[in-house]
């Protein structure tokens, strides 16, 4: 089986520049319209006039996100004249709530307030008028939910333009190359083994057959712990068996067993990242192995770190709220301050949720003992094959020097030449030997030649 052509590319210029286009585009649509909308829905639903209040004044809406109370005769001329501005006539300032950015004058509308805040006035609210301001206030609030559904759009987007799809593109190759170095299997097992269900059926049966076999015997536990016969393969695995339930319920069962728990889900979460791939709307598939295997591995430390960051300016900003240097009238820095803890309690919320779960240090030691004794034995059956192949080898030498040295000999001393050879250095040694003799002993001077010549 061909290992997937798909290769992936680092986040290039579109990304970024569509997610920031995307980022303030949802900013100001948040800040200027949604935020304002949804306070004063807030406001209204609080603190509208109730009860013995109501039958005096009725909440009368203007144009642009305007509330302010009238009594009943000038609640319907508004009524009657339709949308408009808040008029200094028709409003009796008991209740205002003008959520909007424009200016007001005392002369045209009955109050003062700036283009740069919202104002709230209620007798639940005491007896002075509260200012917000948005940018102050509310700006966090808008970027945090701007950028959540910016990432949210560019996970569904396609990869080739969209932020967080790239991300899960990248992070679905780097996971299988873990689990490649990890577990030490080929690129088409881990294929295999990461393939979504529906497609592992439409495999070459014999391919997969192998390589399961290939993952099962790499995954065998150690004998010596137990006194049951191993499962052989042969014993599971038929003609007839489903492929899918085999993954499920077998190889990824020795799997979690032979290497860790962390590595099976490396495996699922990879699978349902390629099921994002081939549909962008299953984009929680996909957040989960970016989360689960890149977000918390990386950026943990720094998500504690901002929480932590939050909590010592909420604490900060509450503190000063109750030393009354900041006005009950303008709680503005106190919204700053909860809007950024909530965000970024939030995201550390959601960081934990995806960090995966400590393995039991038993388990852990286990599973190190384990392979330590994998390893030793690895050792011992080397170290045994290289004795044997030594004492093959010092056995095989022997035999051949010895039968070197035989067939030498014998062909030494089946050969004519050589046995010429030696007597003739033998007689020469004899004739060198009695002259030596002889001229050693001066009385057999005289004798030497009749001698000689009885001899030749």
């Amino acid at each position: 089986m061909a290992t997937s052509n798909h290769t992936p590319k680092k986040v290039g210029v579109q990304h970024i520049a569509l997610f920031a286009i995307l980022i303030i585009t949802l900013f100001l649509l948040f800040q200027f319209i949604l935020m304002p909308k949804a306070v004063g829905v807030f406001v209204t639903y609080l603190f509208s006039p109730l009860g013995e209040a109501k039958l005096k004044n009725e909440l009368v809406r203007y144009d642009g996100n305007v509330w302010a109370s009238s009594s009943k005769d000038n609640a319907q001329k508004v009524y009657a004249a339709g949308a408009q501005d808040p008029a200094k006539e028709f409003i009796n300032k008991e209740y205002i709530f003008d959520i909007s950015f424009k200016t007001r004058t005392m002369d045209q509308h009955g109050y003062i307030k700036s283009p740069t805040e919202w104002i709230a006035k209620s007798p639940a609210l005491g007896e002075h008028e509260i200012i917000l301001e948005p940018w102050i206030g509310f700006w966090v609030l808008s970027l945090a939910i701007s950028f959540v559904l910016a990432c949210l759009i560019t996970m569904i987007l396609p990869s080739s333009i969209g932020y967080m799809a790239q991300l899960f593109e990248i992070q679905i190759d780097n996971t299988k190359s873990k689990i490649r170095l990890q577990t030490g299997f080929g690129d088409d097992i881990v294929d295999l083994l990461t393939m979504p269900d529906d497609k592992l059926n439409e495999v070459d049966l014999n391919f997969v057959e192998n390589s399961f076999r290939t993952v099962w015997n790499r995954s065998e536990g150690d004998p010596t712990t137990s006194n049951k016969k191993p499962l052989e393969f042969d014993d599971v695995f038929h003609d007839g068996t489903d492929l899918v339930e085999f993954r499920e319920h077998h190889l990824y069962t020795r799997i979690r067993e032979h290497y860790s728990e962390f590595v099976v889900k490396e495996i699922e979460d990879t699978k349902g990242g390629l099921i994002w791939r081939r549909n962008h709307l299953n984009f929680l598939k996909g957040f989960r192995l970016y989360m689960s295997h890149h977000f918390t591995e990386k950026y943990s430390n720094l998500v504690q770190g901002l929480a932590y960051a939050g909590a010592s300016i909420l604490i900060v900003i509450v503190g000063i709220r109750g030393l009354k240097f900041i006005p009950a009238a303008k709680p503005s820095l106190v919204f700053f301050s909860t809007f950024t803890e909530f965000c970024m309690l939030a995201l550390l919320a959601i960081t934990l949720m995806y960090t995966e779960e400590e393995e039991r240090m038993d388990r852990m030691l286990k599973k190190m003992e384990d392979s330590n004794r994998s390893q030793l034995d690895a050792l011992r059956l080397q170290q045994h094959d290289i004795h044997q192949l030594s004492n093959v080898l010092v056995g095989q030498s022997a035999e051949i020097i010895k039968q070197r040295v035989e067939s030498s000999i014998t062909e030494y001393m089946t050969s004519d030449d050589n046995i010429k050879r030696v007597v003739a250095e033998e007689i020469s040694e004899k004739i060198l030997r009695g002259m030596r003799e002889a001229f050693a002993n001066p009385d057999s001077q005289s004798s030497l030649p009749s001698n000689q010549f009885k001899r030749s």
